[in-house]
């Protein structure tokens, strides 16, 4: 199973020279790039652990692709991902993300968790990653 999350995550993965354009394409338009990486990409999973600070009124896309190589060399089974961050005033939101970088392991997938509510007749449903199974620091 391959995990689908931002753009670009049904298309091949990017090359270092194709994530260093979409960086360029990112300060371009003003955005601030940030770099941002996890072990449990479930969906629900909204808060990545951030590598370094958010790179606002950057110039060159050569300095947000130095943090990446130094994420990736530092959490090489751990999923990294690039965020667009649009600081205006009409939007103040994260424009672009996508995962840069993927474990080289087989990706285990979700199962779907039933869970039942109150007094048993109302059943609700969630995604659980199976990577969960093991503890953080262990998954890959």
């Amino acid at each position: 199973m391959r995990i689908h999350q931002g753009t670009f995550s049904f298309l091949p993965d990017l090359t270092d020279e194709q994530i260093e354009k979409q960086i360029r394409y990112i300060i371009q338009n003003g955005w601030a790039v940030s770099v941002e990486y996890t072990d449990d990409p479930n969906p629900y999973n909204t808060y990545w652990n951030m590598w370094g600070l958010p790179m606002f009124d950057l110039e060159d896309p050569a300095a947000a692709m130095y943090e990446f190589r130094k994420c990736r060399e530092a959490f090489p089974n751990h999923y990294i991902k690039i965020n667009g961050y649009d600081p205006s005033p009409m939007w103040q939101a994260q424009r672009v993300s996508f995962i840069a970088h993927r474990p080289t392991q087989e990706e285990p997938g979700f199962r779907l968790k039933r869970m039942l509510w109150s007094d048993g007749r109302v059943q609700k449903y969630g995604l659980e990653p199976y990577v969960t199974d093991k503890p953080s620091g262990e998954r890959y």
